[in-house]
């Protein structure tokens, strides 16, 4: 596929209509959204958390880690966005998709200690606040 760079934007509010090529980052909502990389229009969301994605700012560039896998999305596209610009994998198939899907489901799945308290004081968001935000961008 081709390469694809992207822009970047910081906002309190994500708006409305989201434009190709640009990654809306919010910082006090902790998300990040864009529009599907492959041109298809479906809107990504990827909320920042430590068992999430990372969001990575470089001053002039943004990177997301872990890689961004549209399962279910019609084209199916899976890519890493690194300093701005787009990695494509290669497409996989369906079975591979569903083994890829139960691996991290049972990651999210395991038992975790949680943050300590310097780490939860540290945190400039709440979590139902996070959800409440989330819902909020689901229902425009």
């Amino acid at each position: 596929m081709r390469e694809v760079r992207l822009a970047h934007v910081f906002v309190d509010r994500f708006p409305e209509r989201l434009d190709q090529g640009v990654v809306y980052i919010s910082v006090p909502f902790a998300l990040v959204t864009h529009l599907c990389c492959c041109g298809c229009g479906y809107e990504v969301v990827t909320p920042l958390a430590p068992q999430e994605w990372k969001l990575t700012f470089d001053g002039v560039s943004v990177s997301l880690h872990p890689s961004i896998g549209n399962w279910n999305f019609p084209c199916k596209s899976h890519y890493w966005i690194r300093n701005s610009t787009v990695h494509w994998d290669t497409r996989r198939a369906d079975k591979e998709i569903s083994t890829s899907r139960a691996a991290a489901h049972a990651v999210s799945r395991a038992p975790r200690t949680g943050p300590t308290a310097a780490a939860k004081s540290a945190m400039p968001f709440s979590i139902s606040k996070w959800w409440a935000a989330l819902w909020r961008h689901k229902r425009r």
